[in-house]
């Protein structure tokens, strides 16, 4: 797992959140999570069921975040979980050993840890910085990405106000994954904003290559 981990708006525009979506895999986001509080259970199903399918066009895994019955309905790729929602181990016994599992983690490494030990796919730590979408503490700090990368085995997502300024030194400490949310949906040009964090990849990429010669 690596790259641009794109994460929906609560929008209730279907169309819009289609097209969006398309433009940043377009632009080589590598995973669409599926994420929408507000929706009701037929919006969320339709939306879901139409992001898979966009995805599948892709080649790209889609997860939803929380609705284990909306992950074992649709056969989505995997689910992404809370810290207080249902128990990872729970999750793993529902879904199958081959779905992704992820697991938020805010900024605590014991979180991560017991998520690892349950059977989590990866984890994920933040907020980092303030958000336009997501409201909550952005007390998470940078130094949890090279403690995580040591000690947890796992990929590493960071998510909280990401842009592809402040991501970059979450990279370089060993995030694998950057998620964002209003950096692509409320971006005015979607398609360049996903290829911006894409060729932020690119470049750690060939830093590490260079690092090895």
């Amino acid at each position: 797992m690596r790259g641009l981990y794109l994460v929906t708006p609560d929008w209730h525009d279907t169309a819009k959140l289609l097209d969006i979506t398309e433009q940043a895999l377009a632009g080589g986001a590598s995973l669409v999570q599926y994420r929408n509080k507000t929706a009701d259970t037929a919006l969320r199903y339709e939306q879901a069921s139409q992001l898979q399918a966009l995805c599948r066009r892709y080649a790209r895994p889609f997860i939803v975040n929380d609705f284990v019955k909306l992950c074992i309905e649709l056969d989505t790729d995997g689910i992404h979980v809370g810290a207080n929602d249902t128990p990872i181990a729970a999750i793993r016994s529902a879904i199958g050993s081959d779905k992704i599992v992820g697991a938020t983690c805010y900024g605590d490494l014991d979180i991560a840890c017991r998520a690892r030990q349950a059977g989590a796919s990866y984890v994920a730590f933040g907020g980092f910085y303030p958000s336009l979408v997501k409201k909550y503490p952005s007390t998470t700090s940078p130094g949890i990405v090279s403690r995580a990368k040591a000690q947890i085995g796992l990929p590493l997502v960071v998510i909280g106000g990401m842009t592809t300024g402040n991501a970059q030194p979450l990279l370089v400490a060993g995030a694998d994954m950057v998620a964002a949310i209003s950096s692509i949906y409320l971006a005015k040009n979607p398609l360049a904003a996903a290829r911006d964090f894409v060729a932020l990849f690119d470049t750690a990429a060939s830093t590490e290559s260079i690092g090895y010669e």
